[in-house]
């Protein structure tokens, strides 16, 4: 839903609202359209923001419509109820966690044992949950992801790419997972009928369970799900690419949700 000026596309001059600072200077906008798709859709469907970002990450975020009962950050890690980590979620998933995987020290050390200066900038702990490397993609090893990934898999760990940023996750946390414990949550209280029908939106390889679980689902014609060419039976691909897909999706959104 939000763009860097640098991920516009082919429309780099949109006007657009800013919807995030970072250290005081803007880093990421929603054109106008996109703005008034949004606030229609929080009238229209119970909408639960999901993100692989940190808890302080996505409250950087001023998403319009906001704020809402629940959302999910550190890709399924945490769950937020009015803005307040629940704690017996985490506490639950990070037994799993224990039991089923490797530490989180333990796949820290491996990770920066394979790394370098020359072409990983930055290293990070997230949530203290798992990790990620912001890379130089002029200088990123080609065969890295493939060999880190398979180093992991046996460890109940997997890597993915995202852009510049190359994260290590364990298995048992999936944004598909969050997604269906809010939604049964808001079945038992009455809040969405039994029968209402799920819909979900991603672009990278960490959204691919969450769209593939959903009743329908769209990604944008950009992005990692993109050049995997990663498709579902229940998917739509936007045509628009960068921030004007932004605008295909909530359109796509409001039409389904009306169905």
């Amino acid at each position: 839903m939000i763009y860097s000026r640098n991920a516009f596309g082919a429309t780099p001059d949109l006007p657009a609202l800013c919807v995030e600072h970072y250290e005081g200077a803007p880093l990421s906008y929603m054109t106008d359209i996109a703005v008034d798709r949004m606030g229609a859709l929080t009238g229209a469907a119970a909408v639960v923001p999901t993100t692989t970002r940190t808890i302080k990450q996505f409250k950087r975020i001023g998403l319009p419509g906001a704020p809402w009962r629940y959302a999910i950050t550190t890709n399924g890690g945490n769950i937020l109820d009015n803005g307040v980590p629940d704690m017996r979620w985490r506490t639950a998933l990070d037994a799993e966690v224990r039991t089923t995987a490797a530490t989180l020290s333990q796949i820290s050390a491996e990770l920066r044992s394979r790394t370098a200066d020359s072409w990983a900038t930055r290293f990070r702990i997230a949530d203290h949950l798992f990790c990620y490397l912001v890379v130089d993609l002029a200088t990123f090893p080609a065969d890295f992801l493939a060999e880190w990934d398979a180093w992991c898999r046996p460890r109940g760990w997997s890597a993915s790419q995202q852009g510049r940023k190359i994260y290590t996750m364990p298995a048992a946390v999936c944004k598909s997972r969050a997604v269906a414990e809010v939604r049964r949550r808001l079945v038992d209280s009455g809040e969405l009928s039994p029968d209402s029908r799920l819909l979900a939106a991603g672009d990278g390889a960490l959204d691919a369970e969450m769209l593939r679980t959903a009743d329908a689902a769209i990604r944008p014609r950009h992005g990692e799900l993109e050049q995997l060419n990663w498709t579902s039976p229940n998917l739509t691909v936007t045509t628009a690419t960068g921030i004007r897909a932004g605008e295909e999706i909530l359109d796509w959104f409001l039409s389904s949700s009306a169905r």
